[in-house]
């Protein structure tokens, strides 16, 4: 599924199932309680914080997948075409970061 195939599906599922989109205020806050979740499986799996028995019920990658419809939810509502941004995005870390990361010290093995 490409970027656009998402956001319109997701655009699609949210006008029918969904019966409508949430304010974007709303998924604002929505999309920060999810990137909570994705930071408390982090800070449990590869971090050394200890989980609890819910916890590992949790799977990262359905919290990733929440992370990004949320994220889709708020392009969509503020027009943003996301493989547009993305491709803009990357050509501002090309430019930006041509060098940066090669001088870095602290990359180098």
């Amino acid at each position: 599924m490409t970027i656009q195939e998402a956001q319109e599906k997701i655009d699609s599922w949210i006008n029918t199932t969904g019966v409508r989109y949430f304010s974007e205020l709303t998924n604002m806050a929505i999309l920060t309680e999810e990137v909570g979740e994705v930071a408390r499986i982090m800070a449990r799996k590869y971090g050394d914080q200890s989980s609890k028995e819910t916890d590992n019920k949790m799977l990262l990658a359905d919290e990733l997948a929440d992370v990004m419809w949320v994220l889709l939810c708020i392009a969509n509502q503020t027009g943003i075409d996301m493989t547009v941004a993305l491709e803009k995005n990357f050509e501002k870390k090309n430019i930006r970061d041509a060098q940066r990361h090669h001088n870095n010290p602290k990359l180098k093995s």
